[in-house]
């Protein structure tokens, strides 16, 4: 984010006066101020930052080394990943005090990290992952020793060990490298590494892990989405994409990473989101990262229609299912109701628009209002039209322009369909 930055462009722009940003080294006036913080990769904290009022510009950045240069090559080559001089991955967080304190950001960033590992945030390890505060002042020093001390007791009283944040002045903030910056907003498809261990400031008891009653899912098939406890933007936009539309008759429960009790995981569980497709409470695979609607209903249909099936290949392959199939004499002469979508559960086709074609596919004058979209298709030397399922993005089969009474034909294969009756 760089609000402030393009704040004060526009007034330049606008007022035809050039106002000049505060530069990084500039010890902030009593309107403004800022500290540099690192709690691991610093893609994540910059978000999380982001997403505070109060906090004006968060600029992702390395400090704290020296004799290293400041790029994220050098601070991330083997020879220096040991290396006690290095420099971390930090943010600088510019910010209103007026509005959000500097003990508010101090405890939010305890709270967002494990400051208890040394050199590492779960799986990144190094010292460029180092916890550390890197400090404008020594009102700033003290008060961050106050907040590092009141939060030792909470975090022994849970079970952790001592606190391995480093709390030094800032001698030179150095600004990563521009693909670094709103690495999260740019990258859609990744995850949030969640190192947070749940101990809050507001709350002087250990951590209560908040029991759920895994037990339905140890019977059947069942999707768990690792969510996220404080903010991330790949969760929330997961949620916005799939979670929001899905009907499917694969039950999705939403959990977070200590929910999991009663269940057989393999998959690493500090990545949200991670999907996990469980049978009988087993995992049969994960997928860490958020996943696009597409990915989501491939690795969905591999899990439920098994990748050899004929359902499969029609949905994914472009596949035809075989006149007079099996599914198709099912449904040929369902009673009144509608034809879903077999993987998200989206209603596709109504039974009142349905006719004998005598084809051996299912036939249809419509489909249900804004449930399929269509492209061209010029496949096996054929000018056609396919129809695909709007939500899952499966294909359903084609429509022609030889319906009854000059309406559409919509040829629909019928494995790739449930039924439910009115």
């Amino acid at each position: 984010m760089r609000t402030l930055r393009w704040l004060l462009i526009s007034i330049s722009l606008l007022t035809g006066f050039f106002v000049q940003p505060a530069r990084a080294d500039v010890t902030a006036s009593s309107q403004l101020d800022s500290i540099v913080l690192g709690a691991g990769c610093f893609w994540g904290v910059e978000k999380r930052f982001e997403a505070m009022d109060g906090v004006l510009d968060v600029v992702s950045g390395y400090a704290g080394g020296k004799d290293v240069a400041p790029t994220y090559r050098a601070i991330t080559h083997p020879r220096n990943r040991h290396n006690p001089n290095n420099h971390a991955e930090v943010v600088k967080v510019q910010f209103q005090p007026a509005i959000i304190s500097l003990q508010t950001l101090l405890e939010r960033f305890f709270e967002m990290h494990d400051p208890t590992q040394q050199n590492r945030q779960g799986n990144d390890i190094g010292t460029q992952y180092r916890s550390i505060i890197l400090t404008n002042s020594e009102q700033q020093a003290q008060l961050a020793r106050a907040v590092k001390a009141r939060y030792q007791p909470l975090l022994t009283a849970a079970g952790y060990g001592a606190i391995q944040t480093h709390i030094q002045p800032l001698q030179q903030f150095f600004e990563a490298e521009e693909y670094h910056q709103d690495y999260l907003a740019k990258n859609p498809n990744g995850y949030c590494p969640d190192h947070a261990t749940g101990v809050l400031f507001d709350n002087s008891e250990p951590k209560q892990v908040t029991q759920v009653d895994n037990s339905l899912l140890l019977q059947g098939k069942h999707i768990v989405m690792i969510d996220a406890a404080s903010y991330c933007p790949y969760c929330e936009k997961f949620k916005a994409d799939v979670v929001a539309h899905y009907q499917g008759k694969i039950p999705l429960h939403l959990r977070q990473a200590d929910q999991l009790h009663q269940l057989t995981i393999d998959s690493p569980t500090w990545a949200t989101p991670t999907l996990l497709f469980l049978n009988n409470g087993q995992e049969v695979f994960g997928v860490q990262g958020s996943m696009s609607p597409k990915d989501f209903y491939l690795a969905l249909g591999y899990f439920s229609l098994g990748q050899n099936s004929e359902a499969f290949k029609t949905a994914f392959q472009s596949g035809t299912d075989r006149p007079f199939c099996q599914q198709y004499e099912l449904f040929r002469d369902t009673p009144d109701g509608q034809f879903i979508d077999a993987l998200s559960g989206a209603a596709l086709f109504d039974t009142r628009d349905r006719f004998d074609s005598g084809t051996g596919w299912l036939s249809f004058t419509k489909a249900i209002d804004g449930a399929v979209t269509t492209r061209p298709d010029h496949s096996h030397g054929m000018i056609r039209t396919e129809v695909l399922a709007a939500v899952s993005g499966i294909h359903l089969g084609h429509v022609f322009n030889d319906g009854p009474r000059g309406q559409p034909r919509y040829c629909i294969n019928a494995t790739v369909l449930d039924f439910v009756a009115r």
